[in-house]
């Protein structure tokens, strides 16, 4: 896959993530596949409007549907969220170095704070 449309890709991913109520669905399928019915129960809306949401998710790559006689069960789809890993963990040394400079600038306040208790 060429590096445009992994960004595409990409793009449609964390769009599809930026919404509390698809995290939500994420977070169910996380346990286990389940099918619409069971993915709507914890919500206050419609079943369109949860299809709707697994079709995002779905368009996005990261729900599967299955089809099981007239069951069609939803689960996660592993390489989408293994590509948001990815992406994320590229960045990991970065924040590391700035939390690790964070700590370090933080002990040396609170050295002063103790320096300048000592001789009051």
């Amino acid at each position: 896959m060429n590096a445009v449309l992994d960004d595409e890709r990409l793009d449609e991913t964390f769009a599809a993530l930026a919404n509390s109520t698809r995290r939500a669905i994420l977070a169910r399928l996380a346990e286990g596949a389940a099918n619409v019915n069971e993915l709507a129960a914890p919500f206050d809306m419609s079943l369109p409007a949860i299809s709707k949401h697994i079709k995002v998710l779905e368009s996005a790559g990261l729900v599967v549907r299955g089809r099981q006689a007239q069951y069609r069960p939803c689960a996660i789809n592993p390489e989408a969220i293994e590509a948001v890993s990815s992406w994320a963990e590229q960045y990991r040394p970065i924040w590391e170095d700035r939390f690790d400079r964070m700590g370090d600038y933080l002990r040396s306040l609170q050295a002063a704070d103790e320096s300048e208790g000592t001789n009051r």
